[in-house]
């Protein structure tokens, strides 16, 4: 049966199919330490209790109808003094947009700023850049990053691809690797972006930085920069995404908000008028509770994200004594977020069936099906399948689980000769 040309073509999730496989196996009763998801398990981390109150409270007091387009006023209120006193960014509450989670933000900036045959830039790997640059029917500019660099960008690396683009898609801390940028880093991009765009004629469009932040209050000792905070000048080309789904534990409550120039987040609001993409009515009245008390979110964010880092630590020095042992395995030490990345170079190595691991995934289903161990490989956000590196979610998991998981691992790795 015949669909669009849009339909056709879309390129399903390989994460998707990774938890799908994951799933079929836990069915049957197998044990999966699944290191897949960008998610939270909500027994291990609970969204904080006051939230959970609030939310409940909304919901008794039947504010259960549409909210209005661009979210709670209340909300945005809070969420602009937060802004404020958190990254001493100066953003009025009509300069905000609440969506059901970041996701509607994303789609919204690329679909608001980006015409068919567009040029727009981003690195790989980086989290479904790939996938709405298909949605908007642009001319996607990949650029590939290194370990050396953190996997991130550098000046050097974009330089070469500005000319003419509209749109930098940049992530800080990086899904899928955890890492961030420095603040030299950084500077030395927006230094490009603002000259790229006085180079431009008033009846030409900019090159506007969409900038994901959402895991921003996910940081173990490294400081978080942003394009506004470096250069005032930015301000009129950056997007922020940002909300509650990681730095609250709160990915199923879904509440994203975005924030940038005024003409761009009133299409954006626009835009989704017609998507219906807001967040719940509820849960945005108890978000803008939640944080009238700056405390709330402090206090829950160090807890955290300690748990957080505790759990990457322990799977990132798991991996260095396996690498101590004479394995091929490497990781690149946790910045921020839920993410470590993981390099296990056994691509052309061969299983105990005599078949060959010839890329990314046949590793990914061989540790699935022999250890019990489930990575996302990096060929997921865009890179080659012949790269040896994956993305590990700790987010799932206690920090136990991480300590079983371990030998397991280690086990089917020395298995492939």
């Amino acid at each position: 049966m015949k669909v669009s040309k849009l339909a056709a073509n879309l390129i399903g999730s390989e994460i998707v199919k990774i938890g799908n496989e994951v799933n079929d196996l836990k069915a049957k009763g197998a044990e999966i330490a699944n290191l897949t998801i960008g998610d939270l398990n909500s027994n291990i981390y609970p969204i904080p209790a006051l939230l959970k109150e609030e939310i409940q409270k909304a919901y008794q007091n039947n504010l259960t109808n549409y909210p209005p387009a661009n979210g709670l006023l209340s909300l945005r209120k809070e969420v602009s003094k937060d802004l404020k006193t958190r990254w001493n960014l100066d953003y009025s509450p009509n300069d905000i947009l609440i969506t059901a989670g970041s996701r509607p933000l994303i789609y919204a900036v690329y679909k608001t700023i980006v015409d068919e045959g567009d040029k727009i830039v981003y690195p790989t790997p980086s989290w479904n850049n790939n996938h709405y640059a298909y949605l908007t029917s642009a001319n996607a500019v990949e650029v590939k990053t290194k370990p050396e660099t953190n996997f991130l960008p550098t000046a050097d690396d974009l330089r070469p691809h500005l000319d003419g683009a509209v749109l930098l898609a940049l992530c800080s801390p990086l899904n899928p690797t955890g890492t961030m940028f420095t603040r030299e880093q950084l500077s030395e991009i927006c230094e490009l972006v603002i000259a790229e765009n006085k180079k431009r004629g008033s009846d030409e469009k900019p090159l506007y930085l969409m900038y994901d932040q959402i895991y921003s209050n996910l940081t173990f000792g490294a400081e978080h920069v942003d394009p506004v905070s470096l250069f005032p000048e930015m301000k009129e080309y950056t997007v922020y995404i940002d909300g509650i789904s990681k730095c609250l534990a709160a990915t199923g409550v879904r509440v994203g908000w975005g924030f940038g120039p005024a003409h761009i987040i009133d299409k954006m609001k626009a835009l989704l008028t017609h998507v219906g993409a807001w967040a719940p009515k509820p849960e945005q009245e108890a978000t803008a509770k939640f944080y009238e008390n700056p405390e709330n979110v402090n206090v829950f964010v160090e807890d955290f994200k300690g748990k957080l880092e505790e759990s990457l630590k322990v799977l990132h020095g798991g991996v260095q004594d396996l690498k101590a042992k004479g394995l091929s395995v490497d990781s690149i030490e946790p910045m921020g977020a839920l993410y470590l990345t993981i390099k296990l170079d056994y691509i052309g190595k061969t299983k105990p069936d005599g078949a060959v691991i010839e890329n990314s995934s046949d590793l990914v289903f061989y540790l699935i099906n022999e250890a019990g161990v489930a990575l996302v490989p990096f060929s997921a956000f865009g890179e080659d399948k012949s790269e040896p590196w994956f993305r590990a979610s700790v987010g799932g998991l206690a920090v136990d689980e991480i300590k079983v998981m371990l030998p397991k691992l280690e086990n089917a790795l020395n298995n492939l000769k």
